[in-house]
């Protein structure tokens, strides 16, 4: 029947535009599948950039993991042994005679580093080193024996080292067997500069040994004094944490709070001065605002998307 070829067509005007754009209009479910899809990806965003700030900025101003590489702090620190150091240091609290520091040995005891020609470079090495690359480091860990302005000199009629007159009963620390230095020396600390030694005395290339004129010392051309500068010291290393039968706490020998140190100090004025004590919180300040504002900023476009698609909707 020549009739046959229209079975099922829609008479004009009854309603198949309007189920084709019905059909093509998304389920309300599916909607609401989608935007929380959508939403959720954007938490995760906001939330791996804040982790990641929030990670650098701890790393940079507040505490950091480091590795010790020599024996030359054995047996306090064992080769192998990670510590954590505390960055605020020289910032918003003083560095002691005692403390162990870990510092940049650039202009010092290595040659001076090249200015990075990007400003950005220091923020890009630390990001990296969030992930443990720290190629081109010339980072030091020693034990604060001499602040500035401290004589410090080897050694009285016992063999032991003295500060301010004072002698120093080592052998809580040092490595057994050691004696508190083969080398004799006689220093007067300069300002803003810090004396500091290994613990293993025999296995420590430390201030003797970059101090020009002592046996066996290498001369820099670029620092002959052996000191450090207080401003290259990262942090007082405060905390072993791995491997787990190390775990302790470093505290300061009871030899460095003679009474004898504290009276010379406080009669010469000696003190390590915090640097730029506003610097941590500054910093602290200056990365939570774009973050917030980043953040603000996608969850209102997000509510804006979605208000227009209820709009659409309806």
């Amino acid at each position: 029947m020549e009739g046959d070829g229209l079975i099922g067509d829609e008479v004009p005007g009854t309603g198949t535009d309007e189920d084709a754009a019905a059909a093509e209009r998304p389920e309300p479910g599916n909607e609401k599948a989608a935007a929380k899809r959508g939403s959720w990806m954007t938490e995760m965003v906001v939330l791996v950039i804040v982790a990641l700030t929030i990670a650098l900025t701890i790393k940079t101003y507040v505490v950091q993991p480091f590795q010790i590489p020599t024996a030359s702090m054995e047996n306090t620190l064992l080769v192998g042994d990670k510590v954590l150091v505390d960055k605020l240091v020289g910032h918003l609290s003083q560095i002691h005679r005692g403390d162990i520091v870990v510092f940049n040995g650039a202009g010092s005891w290595d040659p001076p580093a090249a200015s990075p020609g990007n400003p950005l470079d220091r923020l890009y090495r630390n990001f990296l080193g969030l992930f443990g690359d720290d190629s081109g480091q010339t980072d030091y860990i020693k034990r604060v024996i001499g602040l500035p302005g401290d004589h410090v000199r080897c050694c009285n009629a016992q063999g032991l080292l003295t500060v301010n007159g004072v002698p120093l009963h080592e052998s809580s620390y040092l490595y057994p067997g050691s004696v508190p230095s083969a080398i004799k020396f006689n220093i007067v600390v300069p300002p803003g500069r810090l004396w500091v030694m290994g613990d293993n005395r025999e296995d420590s290339e430390d201030s003797r040994f970059h101090r020009c004129g002592l046996p066996g010392a290498v001369c820099e051309a670029w620092d002959p004094s052996g000191t450090i500068p207080e401003s290259m010291v990262i942090g007082r290393a405060f905390l072993i944490v791995w491997p787990p039968s190390q775990f302790r706490h470093l505290s300061v020998p009871a030899t460095f709070d003679q009474a004898g140190l504290r009276s010379a100090a406080a009669a010469a004025g000696l003190r390590a001065e915090p640097a730029y004590p506003a610097l941590p919180l500054a910093a602290g300040a200056v990365v939570a605002v774009p973050v917030a504002l980043i953040e603000r900023r996608i969850r209102l476009r997000c509510s804006r998307a979605l208000s227009l698609r209820r709009s659409g909707k309806r």
